[in-house]
């Protein structure tokens, strides 16, 4: 009997293969894993830890990493963990003191500090990496033959270390630090800690490729830079009367989300001489009609400060922010920030999708019918697990930027000619492609 955590949770013919919950009752640690589908390789997709997270939530980001791997042409699955962060009961066991608690559970603001971000840097990186750690030896039964873990929302290659390092396996998990890796020899394998200097012996072998390379907001600019070319008048004429494509140098953008995600799709558009007009982060949004100081927007990222401190005089309204005449808008945070709320004032040429599940299927439909082209998360985000893949492999950074350009490009470019030509909805073009590549594959197995 599935639990009612999971009692949400559609089963179909891809999947889910395995709806996977683990607590461990020392630490108040609560963890979800789903593996979705193996049948083109082991499930792959990233650890999440937030504070609601639930097991429907990362069957959803499972499913979309299924469609995803297939339709990026790498030999991964889908799947998806997610780890309850900060705990819903827990003692910093640092110094003994109690964390308190609303009557259900729950830390209440402003324990909380009223934002899972900063609720979890008030707890100690102790405890987290010990919620790692259990997380990883309770799942490790499924990596890396069905699981192999990532970076997601709270995670990255600091937690990626911690990952392997209970599981005992090198290949357990990708996006680790740039200096874990292990040298391969015949039918053994010499591993070296992070930060240990490799040896003379060292003959060369595999290491991590962290996240923090920036792999998935390039790939969001790459499947931007296609959409923008092949944004022609066959498209939008149906309801807009028609527009030429739209050259990238000068286009006039809005990214919502200024993570990992936003923060490198922010400096790869400014690369390519993209004009972005608009940013949001937790503290607001705020808007330049000329673009905003480079070097500004840097120390901006490098201390960590918010976007309206950085920018008082600059800040908007979320509501204005979504109305914004942009030619693009790239949702990078959460999913479904895109919402009843703010659809109808969303007037983009162009939506890219960067983050996971910006939006419903039924409102991205909507908006579809409007004549704005829209970009699916499995298409436009595909970065980090080619980024994952190409890590696995043991290629270098180059040799990683390269296959995300490439493959990205494809995708992209397959989808949208498609959706064009056929004038559908481009998550239905891709989903289709990417389902009818599992079922074959399936169909051998």
């Amino acid at each position: 009997m599935p639990s009612k955590k999971a009692s949400g949770i559609k089963r179909d013919k891809f999947g889910p293969e395995y709806i996977v919950e683990v607590y461990d009752p020392a630490l108040g640690m609560e963890g979800f894993l789903v593996i979705d589908n193996t049948a083109l390789g082991p499930g792959k997709g990233g650890i999440r830890m937030t504070p609601d997270v639930t097991a429907e939530e990362i069957f959803r980001l499972a499913r979309t990493m299924t469609w995803k791997n297939a339709l990026a042409g790498i030999p991964f699955g889908g799947a998806k963990a997610g780890i309850v962060w900060p705990p819903r009961r827990t003692r910093d066991r640092r110094d003994g003191s109690d964390v308190p608690f609303n009557s259900d559970g729950r830390i209440r603001p402003p324990a909380l500090l009223r934002n899972a971000k900063r609720a979890g840097s008030a707890l100690s990186d102790a405890l987290k990496k010990k919620f790692i750690q259990s997380f990883a030896r309770r799942i490790s039964v499924f990596t890396p033959r069905k699981y192999i873990a990532g970076p997601d929302v709270n995670t990255g290659e600091r937690e990626m270390k911690w990952f392997v390092e209970a599981t005992g396996n090198w290949r357990s998990a990708t996006g680790k630090p740039a200096n874990v890796c292990i040298e391969t020899f015949g039918r053994g394998t010499a591993r070296l800690k992070a930060g240990e200097p490799r040896p003379a012996s060292w003959r060369g072998g595999k290491c991590g490729i962290p996240h923090e390379f920036g792999s998935t907001g390039f790939g969001v600019v790459e499947s931007t830079e296609v959409a923008a070319e092949l944004a022609l008048p066959s498209f939008r004429s149906r309801n807009l009367g028609g527009w030429a494509g739209i050259p990238l140098e000068n286009a006039t953008v809005a990214i919502h989300g200024f993570g990992n995600v936003g923060t490198f799709t922010y400096e790869f558009l400014r690369a390519k001489g993209a004009k972005v007009v608009a940013l949001a982060d937790k503290s607001g949004a705020v808007f330049s009609k000329n673009g905003f100081d480079r070097k500004t927007i840097a120390e901006a990222i490098a201390r960590k400060k918010s976007l309206t401190a950085v920018f008082p005089k600059s800040k908007i309204s979320e509501k204005k922010f979504w109305g914004l005449p942009v030619d693009i808008l790239i949702p990078a945070s959460v999913t479904d920030v895109i919402n009843d709320s703010n659809k109808n004032s969303i007037c983009a040429k162009i939506i890219v999708e960067a983050g996971n599940i910006p939006m419903s299927e039924k409102i991205e439909k909507e908006l579809f019918r409007k004549g704005i082209l829209i970009i699916p998360d499995f298409v436009a985000n595909a970065g980090g697990v080619i980024s994952s893949y190409a890590e696995y492999r043991g290629y270098n950074p180059k040799k990683m930027f390269d296959l995300v350009s490439r493959k990205i490009r494809e995708a992209t470019r397959l989808v949208l000619e498609q959706s064009i030509k056929e004038k559908r909805n481009p998550r239905d073009v891709a989903m289709e492609i990417a389902g009818k590549k599992v079922e074959e594959r399936m169909k051998r197995i």
